[in-house]
């Protein structure tokens, strides 16, 4: 079954592009383009993408506006953010509004197919170098004057082994990466994920991470 893709970006040569490069893999097909945040809502509505590759910066309403309707609205729609921006206010604002990925538009094309293929698994996908932004953000956030919420607050707490499969998890490191480091089965990985998403009463693992930090979990 082919993942459906809804492309969004205000420069139509670039949505040309990613038209064509994702047409050669036989498990994607994109369903659809829009050259605004609106036009992103609406066709979301209309075609109910898999995936929803974002950029940030458009006329009429901007990406991260788009994404935080779409994630409301048609959560199974998952957002990845694909932009030229690496601003650290770019990053949590997209992220913050619902984002299950962050790409830049230089990401080689297999990163690119990767990403998209792990949004519609329901993972979280993040460039290297927007994730060690996201690791140093979490250290600001812990750092001097913060205070954690004890994780007793949790209706249910979270295992030594979901402790230790979220720590990793926050880094951006997929199932695949995480089973590799912790010498378990992607499918345990994937059962503790779904299990830590539930504990901790958020959506996606980039929440996930946000959240168990904001706790002091991590």
């Amino acid at each position: 079954m082919s993942i459906r893709i809804l492309l969004v970006d205000d420069q139509a040569l670039f949505r040309e592009g990613l038209h064509t490069l994702l047409s050669v893999h036989d498990d994607l097909q994109v369903v659809g383009e829009a050259s605004n945040g609106q036009e992103a809502i609406d066709a979301v509505g209309k075609l109910a993408p898999d995936v929803v590759l974002m950029d940030l910066r458009m006329p009429v309403l901007n990406g991260v506006a788009a994404t935080r309707q779409i994630s409301e609205s048609s959560p199974n729609s998952r957002v990845i953010v694909l932009t030229t921006f690496d601003d650290d206010d770019y990053i949590f604002d997209g992220l913050r509004a619902g984002a299950v990925g962050y790409l830049l538009k230089d990401v080689p094309s297999a990163k690119l197919v990767e990403a998209i293929r792990a949004a519609a698994r329901g993972e979280s996908f993040l460039q290297p170098s927007v994730a060690a932004k996201v690791v140093a953000e979490f250290s600001r956030m812990s750092g001097p004057g913060k205070t954690a919420v004890p994780q007793q607050d949790l209706v249910e707490p979270l295992s030594d082994r979901e402790l230790e499969i979220l720590g990793v998890l926050a880094t951006g490191a997929s199932n695949r990466e995480i089973a590799n480091q912790l010498f378990i089965t992607e499918g345990t990985v994937k059962n503790h994920v779904t299990n830590i998403l539930g504990k901790l009463a958020v959506r996606d693992r980039t929440q996930a991470a946000l959240k168990a930090k904001e706790m002091g979990l991590i």
